[in-house]
């Protein structure tokens, strides 16, 4: 049984998670996962993958696949209260399954604390952190 669960996921704030995207070298090494639905449209999180919830089982054999090599993995939502901790904690049970416990807790998991209604309030504006933001949307949140 996995000792991983929703409440011992650790969660990255959003001025950690813009420090490693503005860093020279984290880049290639840092995936971020947007798990939103419908609630995708109006921007997102500069080289962000978009997988809607309502795909992700189908879609968790391949992100491990394709993250396995990744040192940190940032799953998120609108506030990352249900869909994005989640769909980490599916991901990382999926990961721990696959390659095994050990090797598993090399790649590190995250929730963005917040989700994406708190990046735009601080980042929206910012087009080396944000793409595609159109702040009408947001003003309502």
């Amino acid at each position: 049984m996995s000792s991983i669960n929703i409440v011992t996921l650790p969660r990255m704030s959003r001025d950690a998670l813009s420090a490693l995207l503005l860093s020279t070298s984290t880049p290639s090494n840092l995936a971020i996962v947007d798990v939103r639905d419908s609630d995708h449209i109006g921007g997102h999180i500069y080289g962000s993958t978009w997988v809607p919830s309502a795909t992700l089982e189908l879609r968790i054999p391949e992100l491990v696949r394709t993250l396995k090599d990744k040192e940190t993995v940032v799953f998120h939502c609108a506030l990352s209260q249900q869909r994005g901790p989640s769909a980490a904690l599916r991901y990382a049970r999926a990961r721990e399954g696959a390659v095994g416990a050990e090797e598993s807790h090399n790649q590190k998991v995250y929730v963005l604390e917040g989700g994406f209604v708190q990046w735009q309030e601080k980042f929206g504006n910012d087009k080396r952190l944000t793409e595609a933001y159109v702040e009408d949307i947001w003003r309502e949140y």
